[in-house]
C-alpha cells in the first residue's frame, strides 16, 4: 500500500486486509467485477449466466477484485455464491447486502470475503461508524456508499480508508456518471475512491479516472455482455486513456431494491 493508506490501515485495523491492498496496487485501473443472479429490473440470470465460471473469467482478465450481491430477496443471493465464486477465482471478494444485523457481517467472513457493503442512508451517523468498527474487527474493510451530500455529512469527523459513489439516484433510479465526478472533490482524503454503476465502457472508466477515482465497480455490464472477457479487456484499457466518458449503460444497483409498499431507502434512516 502507499504510506498514506498504509498508515490509515493500521490505525483502523485492516493493514493486512487483501481487498484494499488488491485495489491500491492497481489504483487508477482496478476493476472490481460483480457476480449477481439477478435483480428487480433484469429478472434472474439463473441460467442464464454460470456464476463460477463468470468468477473464473474475471480472475483471468485481469479484474483487481471481486464483488458478490448475496441479498436472497430482489437479487438471488446467497453467502453460498459468495464463498463458491470467491473460491473459484482466488480474487478478494466483497459481499454486498443491505446490512441490517452484526450477524450478516460474521456470515461475509465466513463465506470468504474481505470487505464489506455499508450503505450510508441505511444508517444514523453513530450506527455506520459501530457497523464500520465491527466490520473491521472481523478483519473486513468496509466500503462506505454515499448518494449525495447528506450521505457525505454523515462521513465526516471519521477517518475511512474505501469510500464509494453510487451513480444511481434512490429517489427516481437514474444513472448519470457525473454524480461520481461531482461528489469525488469532496470524498473523504486519504480513501481509496470506487465509482459504482452504470461504468459500460472504456470512456466511462477513463472519464471517471481523470475526475479522481482508483476504483470501478461493474456489474451488468459484464454480466449481460456475450463476451465478457473482452468486456473486462475493454474497460481496463479505459484507465490507460484520457477521452471523455461517453453515455453510461444503466445498471441495476443493490439499493435499487425497495419492497412494494415499503418505505424507501430514504426513510431508512429513522
Amino acid at each position: 500500500m502507499g504510506p498514506e493508506l498504509a498508515e490509515r490501515a493500521g490505525v483502523l485495523g485492516v493493514a493486512e486486509n487483501d481487498f484494499l491492498a488488491a485495489l491500491d496496487r492497481r489504483r487508477g485501473s482496478a476493476v472490481i467485477a460483480e457476480v449477481k443472479m439477478g435483480s428487480p429490473r433484469i429478472g434472474s440470470l439463473v441460467g442464464r449466466v454460470d456464476p463460477v465460471v463468470q468468477a473464473r473469467v474475471y480472475a483471468e482478465g485481469g479484474a483487481a477484485g471481486l464483488s458478490v450481491v448475496v441479498e436472497p430477496d430482489f437479487f438471488s443471493g446467497s453467502y453460498e455464491l459468495l464463498s463458491l465464486c470467491r473460491e473459484a477465482s482466488g480474487l478478494p471478494a466483497i459481499a454486498k447486502d443491505f446490512v441490517v444485523d452484526p450477524v450478516q457481517l460474521v456470515w461475509a467472513r465466513d463465506a470468504g470475503a474481505s470487505a464489506v457493503l455499508l450503505i450510508a442512508a441505511l444508517y444514523e451517523r453513530e450506527e455506520l461508524r459501530r457497523l464500520a468498527g465491527l466490520a473491521r474487527g472481523l478483519g473486513l474493510v468496509p466500503l462506505i456508499e454515499v448518494h449525495d451530500e447528506d450521505d457525505l455529512a454523515l462521513l465526516e469527523g471519521a477517518p475511512w480508508e474505501l469510500v464509494g459513489v453510487n451513480n444511481r439516484d434512490l429517489r427516481t433510479f437514474e444513472v448519470n456518471l457525473e454524480r461520481s465526478k461531482a461528489l469525488a472533490p469532496r470524498l473523504p482524503a486519504g480513501a481509496l475512491r470506487v465509482a459504482e454503476s452504470g461504468i459500460g465502457s472504456a470512456a466511462d472508466v477513463a472519464g471517471l479516472r481523470e475526475a479522481g477515482f482508483d476504483a470501478f465497480l461493474v456489474g451488468e455490464s459484464l454480466l449481460l455482455a456475450d463476451d465478457p472477457a473482452a468486456r473486462l479487456a475493454e474497460l481496463l484499457s479505459g484507465a490507460e486513456e484520457n477521452r471523455e466518458g461517453a453515455s453510461p449503460s444503466p445498471t441495476t444497483s443493490l439499493c435499487d431494491a425497495v419492497p412494494e409498499g415499503g418505505k424507501g431507502i430514504e426513510g431508512m434512516r429513522g
